[in-house]
Formats: C-alpha cells, sequence, structure tokens
C-alpha cells in the first residue's frame, strides 16, 4: 500500500536543526511509543539548512523501519527556519490529527494522549495547545531567568495578538486536518514567530483554541539563544500585527492540490 493509500490517524512533524545527537533516541521513544498504540501514524522529520548528519540519521532510522507496519518515519527537507519546517511538514502530512513536536522531547510523548480522544473530543477544538501555564502543568528543571522572559513575550503576545492564551510558544501543538489545511498555507513567517501567527490567523477564522496541561522538562541544549531570539521574535510579533492590520490573513485560502504539497 503507498503512502497516499495508507489511513493515518497521526502524524507527528518533528522541525530538525542540527539535531544529529537529539534525534536518534528521540525517534526511538517515538515510534516504540507509537507501535503500542492502536493507530496507524506517522512520523515525518523535516531537516531544514542543517551543517551535520541530521538527514543521514533520519534517512538511516527510516531504512530500518518495517515497510508494512503501522508507524511510518520519514525524511523531508524544508528551507531554513522552523515556521517554513514545521509548514512544510503539516502540508505533507497524512494524519486526521497533526502534531508538532519538538526533537528535545521536552514533553515526554506519552503525553500526547492529552491531545487525542478520548481524552480530548475532536468536537472540542481545532488547536490543541500544550502548555506549561495554566493549573494542572508542571516545569522540571527551568531557569528562574528564562521563566521569566518566556512571561514577558506572553505578554506581549496577549496584548499585541493572541489574547487569553497563557502558552504560545511551547514546541508541542494539536491540528486537526481540515485546521492543518486552512491555517498553515496562509502562514507567512518561517521564524521562531511561527507559533504565534498560526495562532493568530485561526482566531480570525474563528477555530476554537484549548490549551493543555503538560509535564514539561528543561533541556539544557536547547536550540533558543535566549537574547538573540527574543528580540527576531519581538519583530516577527510586530510583523504580525501589521499584517493583520493589513489584512493579509482575512484573505480566503485555496486548499492546496497534490500538486501544491511539498515533495517527500
Amino acid at each position: 500500500m503507498s503512502k497516499s493509500e495508507r489511513s493515518v490517524f497521526l502524524s507527528i512533524i518533528i522541525p530538525a536543526y542540527n539535531e544529529e545527537f537529539r534525534l536518534p533516541p528521540s525517534l526511538a521513544k517515538v515510534v516504540t511509543f507509537l507501535q503500542q498504540q492502536g493507530y496507524t501514524s506517522e512520523v515525518i522529520v523535516v531537516e531544514n539548512g542543517s551543517t551535520d548528519r541530521t538527514a543521514q540519521v533520519v534517512a538511516e532510522f527510516a531504512a530500518a523501519m518495517p515497510d508494512d507496519g503501522p508507524v511510518a518515519v520519514t525524511l523531508m527537507h524544508s528551507t531554513p527556519g522552523k515556521g517554513a519546517a514545521v509548514k512544510a511538514g503539516m502540508l505533507a502530512a497524512q494524519g486526521e490529527y497533526r502534531f508538532i513536536c519538538d526533537a528535545d522531547l521536552a514533553m515526554p510523548i506519552d503525553e500526547i494522549a492529552k491531545f487525542l480522544p478520548p481524552a480530548l473530543s475532536r468536537s472540542s477544538f481545532d488547536i490543541a495547545i500544550a502548555s506549561r501555564e495554566i493549573a494542572g502543568a508542571v516545569r522540571y528543571n527551568e531557569p528562574t531567568y528564562r521563566h521569566i522572559m518566556g512571561r514577558v513575550f506572553n505578554w506581549l503576545v496577549r496584548v499585541l495578538a493572541v489574547s487569553g492564551i497563557q502558552d504560545t510558544q511551547c514546541g508541542f501543538k494539536m491540528f486537526t486536518r481540515e485546521t492543518a489545511l486552512a491555517v498553515f498555507p496562509a502562514q507567512r513567517i518561517d521564524g521562531w514567530g511561527f507559533d504565534v501567527e498560526v495562532l493568530y490567523i485561526a482566531r480570525q477564522r474563528g477555530m476554537r483554541l484549548v490549551e493543555v496541561p503538560i509535564n514539561w522538562y528543561y533541556q539544557p541544549d536547547s536550540r533558543v539563544r535566549p537574547i538573540h531570539d527574543t528580540i527576531n521574535m519581538v519583530r516577527e510579533l510586530l510583523k504580525i500585527r501589521r499584517n493583520g492590520r493589513r489584512g493579509l490573513y482575512s484573505l480566503p485560502t485555496p486548499q492546496p492540490t497534490a500538486d501544491e504539497l511539498p515533495a517527500l
């Protein structure tokens, strides 16, 4: 059965930039978890401009997977930027549910059950956001300065773009198939600020955003550069605000055809 003919319940999209060391153990944990579930799934790793062996280690991992198993692992490439990688993966995915997953697995992969039926019904959300801030969430080992920086940025997000959401930047989010195909073609930002942009677009279109409390573990080798990336994200936040005022996100978004989807 070809991938296009394969019914997929869950797609996990992992953006990857210079992740040759963290990806193999993370992929092993993700695949082991998925193999124990009662649904079909796929893992799409989107390499976006790496200078190390990220692509090779993913290709080797994928080659070792059985062709007829319940889990498929695919490598694809995108232009540089986490936002570009997530957009490419979301539009290439086949799943009825599509989940962004950071390569560091700061959220343990078994927490994904909180985003799927029966824990979360499909009728209750369009985008489910992993939250480190709402009641029931637990953060482990995060330095105080990182938490403070995150709260200041979230305050700016709530004032300028997406009100009412306590944690827009956690790298774990679930989209329904219909939402992904409606929102991601309108995405314009390729960098870290894509999270806010996607939520802004969804909110403009009346989609339901819910936050799901998770257990989250700070990773000391995070790819986030606190000062540099925060400055860039603020610039992108202002760009989202300008785009919204210009009506760029209000335009009808054509559904991508098979020929327009990113090639795997």
